[in-house]
C-alpha cells in the first residue's frame, strides 16, 4: 500500500507542481472550449491524454523508445502551441462538432507529453523488474491531478461566462491567446537546434 501511495502521489505532484506549469496549461487549452455539463466529454480527454502519456512513459522504461529530451522539451509546448491555436481558429465553433479532432489531439499529444516525464520516471523506478504497477499507480495519481484541474477550469469558465457575462467566443479567444503566448515563448527558451 505504501507503494501505490508513493507512485500515485508522484502522478498526482507531477501535474500539480507548479514548476511543470506545461502541463497545466496543456489541459486548459484543452478544456477551455467546454461547458461544465460536458464534464463526461472531458472525462474522455483528460483518461486519452493519460493513456497516450502511460504508453510513452511505458515503452520509455522498458528501454523501447528513447528520444532526446531538448527535442521533447520543444514538442511540449509546440503541442501546447497548435492545441491554443486551434481553439483561436475555431473560437466560435467551441466544442461543437470537435469532439474526434480533440479525441485525437489528447492521445496523440499525450505520447509526447509522457516523453517529457519519461527520464525522471526511469529514474524514480530504478532498476525494478515490475515495471507496470508503479506505471498503472503513477497514471492513477496523473488521472486524479487531472481531473482537479478541469474541474477547476470548467468551474472558472462557467462563473467567468455567467457571472461577469462573458461572451463563450471571447472566453476561448481570450484563454487561449493568452497560453499561446506563453506557449510561444517556452518553445523559444526550448528551441534544440
Amino acid at each position: 500500500m505504501n507503494e501505490f501511495i508513493f507512485y500515485f502521489k508522484m502522478g498526482l505532484y507531477h501535474v500539480l507542481d507548479i514548476r511543470a506549469y506545461d502541463h497545466i496549461l496543456f489541459l486548459i487549452v484543452l478544456t477551455v472550449v467546454y461547458l461544465f455539463k460536458q464534464w463526461t466529454k472531458v472525462l474522455w480527454l483528460i483518461t486519452l491524454f493519460t493513456i497516450g502519456h502511460s504508453i510513452t512513459l511505458a515503452l520509455s522504461a522498458y528501454g523501447i523508445l528513447n528520444i532526446k529530451s531538448n527535442l521533447i522539451e520543444f514538442l511540449i509546448p509546440l503541442t501546447i502551441f497548435i492545441t491554443a491555436l486551434m481553439n483561436v481558429l475555431t473560437a466560435k465553433k467551441a466544442s461543437v462538432g470537435k469532439e474526434n479532432q480533440n479525441l485525437f489531439l489528447a492521445l496523440f499529444f499525450g505520447l509526447i507529453h509522457g516523453l517529457g516525464f519519461s527520464n525522471y520516471f526511469k529514474i524514480m523506478i530504478g532498476k525494478t523488474s515490475d515495471k507496470l504497477i508503479p506505471l498503472i499507480e503513477f497514471a492513477v495519481g496523473v488521472e486524479a491531478a487531472q481531473i482537479i484541474i478541469v474541474l477547476i477550469i470548467l468551474l472558472i469558465g462557467t462563473l467567468v461566462q455567467s457571472i461577469f457575462g462573458v461572451n463563450r467566443r471571447d472566453w476561448i479567444l481570450i484563454v487561449s491567446s493568452i497560453i499561446i503566448g506563453f506557449a510561444f515563448q517556452m518553445m523559444i527558451n526550448r528551441v534544440f537546434w
